[in-house]
């Protein structure tokens, strides 16, 4: 069962539309849905969130229908989550559960594993008294996958002793992660990030542009991992895309502090290739939840390209023109069709155009690793053998230029 609460307030998504994103996440956690009401108040009730002659329907439906997990559309607090499990006599749990448990079923790497079993723990520990119906019931199921399908009976020592060390273990894979950043920065790399509201058509557009295997479903959360390829582009520069994990409406918090060192490669990108869905009818408003998800962690500035993709999908082409007039640096692509890629191509050029530097150098014959750099990383104008030199003109990104630079200070590379 699934229960969305309408407070009336002036939210962008109606209730109805909520209800159905909410459908789409219970999906993703592998539930059926049986039945989805939506109840109207003008503020939560203390006790149980929603009224009491509510919840006595609600049990009843439970009941005729062998309903055995309600899940609500909004955040509970733990005595509202037990006294509506005592009363519905059925696992009672909320938005943020279910998605901590989509989370929990999405992580491959190590890393992911730990950031989701921190944020569950979080998420648990304020949680522990009293269970009820969800404490006796400690079998398989939505909102029990990872850490939640160990008995929660353990006392709250053990589980702060653990989360210290989940922590810890971020901290030492977060360290790994910037050793790995600083490799890459020394054979310079244009990085783009590509980011957007979860099931927009990230990985796709990951796969088609890069010939990757990227795992691709219909479902929200689909890809939890940050996925890096690299690509060529026509002048010979290379660029790495990575993948990241999609945002939701409300990302629970817990998720966005756990996941921040994941979501640090979007911060650290040179720009971000924000995917939105032109066939959503609340496109905006998922745009709007992307950008809040950039500025928790300050990358809401950085210079951005905006794919409208899925325009295979819109029959009103005016939509898509409009959409492109309303993103800035905006272009017009199917990832599936494989439609408008020159056109998305030659508008990160243009931002490369200022990363990238035309330079004179001369380099040792025999200096074959700095050449290979060169011509990996750059496209080489004129290339002429001396003696004991190579004269070589190149346009190269700005930060191979400047690391070319403290190795080669006799030259002076700028034309």
């Amino acid at each position: 069962m699934l229960v969305t609460v309408d407070f009336g307030s002036r939210e962008p998504w109606t209730a109805e539309e909520r209800s159905t994103e909410l459908a789409e996440l219970a999906a993703s956690a592998q539930a059926k849905v049986v039945h989805q009401e939506i109840v109207r108040r003008h503020e939560p009730s203390p006790a149980c969130f929603i009224g009491k002659g509510k919840v006595e329907e609600l049990a009843l439906i439970c009941r005729r229908d062998n309903i055995d997990v309600a899940i609500f559309n909004n955040d509970l607090t733990a005595s509202q989550q037990k006294n509506l499990e005592e009363a519905l006599g059925v696992k009672s749990i909320d938005r943020t559960q279910l998605i901590l448990d989509i989370f929990a079923r999405r992580a491959h790497s190590n890393e992911g594993k730990l950031q989701v079993e921190l944020a569950q723990l979080n998420y648990m520990l304020p949680r522990l008294t009293g269970k009820g119906v969800q404490m006796s019931r400690t079998g398989g199921g939505i909102g029990t996958s990872g850490p939640g399908e160990q008995k929660l009976e353990v006392d709250r020592r053990t589980i702060r002793s653990r989360i210290s060390k989940l922590k810890k273990d971020l901290e030492k894979l977060a360290d790994r992660r910037d050793m790995m950043r600083s490799k890459r920065s020394r054979v310079p790399l244009f990085t783009i990030a590509i980011v957007g509201y979860t099931n927009v058509g990230k990985s796709t557009l990951l796969n088609a542009l890069t010939n990757s295997d990227v795992v691709v479903r219909d479902k929200l959360f689909a890809t939890l991992d940050p996925t890096i390829r690299k690509f060529v582009m026509p002048n010979n520069q290379k660029v790495l895309f990575i993948d990241t994990v999609g945002f939701i409406k409300s990302l629970p918090h817990h998720l966005v502090e756990a996941f921040k060192a994941t979501l640090e490669e979007a911060a650290e990108a040179d720009i971000l290739l924000h995917v939105v869905d032109a066939s959503h009818p609340k496109v905006n408003e998922q745009a709007d939840a992307v950008y809040e998800v950039l500025k928790q962690i300050n990358a809401v500035d950085k210079p951005k390209i905006t794919a409208i993709n899925k325009i295979d999908k819109v029959e009103n082409k005016t939509v898509v023109e409009n959409l492109c007039r309303q993103f800035d640096g905006s272009v017009a692509i199917s990832a599936l069709k494989r439609l408008g890629f020159d056109d998305l191509v030659s508008k990160i050029l243009i931002y490369l155009k200022g990363s990238t530097a035309i330079i004179n150098i001369n380099i040792p014959t025999g200096d074959i690793k700095t050449l290979n750099i060169i011509r990996e990383n750059g496209f080489i104008i004129k290339q002429e053998y001396g003696p004991d030199t190579v004269a070589i003109e190149a346009e190269v990104p700005l930060r191979l230029k400047n690391m070319l630079e403290g190795k080669f200070p006799e030259n002076n590379l700028e034309i």
